[in-house]
């Protein structure tokens, strides 16, 4: 990739000199990534989803546009060793279940040594720390988030790794490997995720936004603030004018890229999920009050 490239992508990030390596820097990079390149998947619900390349990732981010996991920290891992950081790529896994070990390569994770000390690196989760971790065991607080980090005890016929433990639900575990990977490794599953109507990529949109407080979760039609020093609040996008202000207002997405009918196509689609979830929600209402009833 040419300087100008990385100059670019910086540029995105608010940074224009950001150091020799160190954890200081690589703690800014990470909550400027976090901040101002959204997770999102639109193009996925576009049905044109883009290859995680490295090179690819960093001149989309450039333009403005986010990514999930493979794009995120695919591209993030690419400027960290330009700028001169250790970086080490793994197979990654999350887990809703906080007690499965299990490493299923649907996500890839980062961890960079600096200053003689090892870090977890992740701008890749949506929701994940605000700013990287120790490799080491222990209990860490973030913005009012606490987390905690394990040795993996591997499944048979894997190797060891990490753990990282979420106060979120849907991410209550991320599993990671010792051992090193390589883009390559993550093509076939990111095929799988990006296209295949079993997915939740394919099924459901999704935006993250994370800052110093907390962070911003679009799901479909419903925009969250999540915060551990406040309710969460949440409220139900009215139309798709207020949709798109909200994708480059709140989550910061150039939407350049997006003709009149590509608007169509994704507002029709995120409604019609919408719809579904809100009949799904419907019918399940009546079984929950005749279970409360009969206890």
């Amino acid at each position: 990739m040419t300087n100008g490239m990385y100059t670019d992508y910086l540029r995105r990030l608010g940074i224009t000199d950001p150091g020799a390596p160190s954890a200081e820097g690589l703690f800014a990079l990470q909550r400027a990534h976090l901040e101002r390149i959204a997770y999102d998947n639109i193009d996925i619900q576009l049905g044109r989803p883009p290859g995680i390349d490295p090179e690819l990732s960093v001149r989309r981010f450039s333009a403005g546009r986010g990514g999930y996991c493979f794009h995120l920290n695919g591209a993030f891992a690419a400027l960290l060793e330009h700028l001169g950081y250790e970086v080490t790529r793994h197979l990654g896994g999350v887990e809703a279940d906080a007690a499965s070990r299990v490493v299923n390569g649907q996500h890839l994770t980062l961890t960079v040594r600096v200053g003689g000390a090892a870090y977890w690196v992740d701008a890749g989760l949506g929701d994940g720390p605000y700013e990287p971790l120790p490799l080491r065991e222990g209990a860490y607080e973030q913005g009012g988030f606490r987390y905690a980090v394990e040795r993996l005890e591997p499944l048979e016929g894997e190797g060891p790794g990490w753990s990282l433990f979420t106060p979120f639900g849907h991410l209550a575990r991320v599993n990671l490997r010792d051992a090193p990977a390589t883009t390559a490794d993550f093509e076939e599953t990111h095929t799988w995720l990006s296209t295949s109507p079993d997915s939740p990529f394919v099924r459901t949109l999704a935006l993250f936004r994370c800052d110093a407080e907390g962070m911003d979760v679009l799901r479909g039609r419903v925009l969250s603030r999540v915060a551990a020093a406040k309710p969460t609040t949440e409220r139900e996008l009215a139309g798709p004018q207020e949709f798109f202000e909200v994708l480059a207002g709140v989550f910061g997405r150039d939407l350049g890229d997006l003709t009149q009918a590509d608007r169509e196509a994704l507002w029709a689609k995120v409604d019609r999920a919408h719809g579904a979830w809100l009949a799904s929600r419907d019918a399940k209402a009546p079984e929950s009050a005749g279970a409360s009833n009969a206890s």
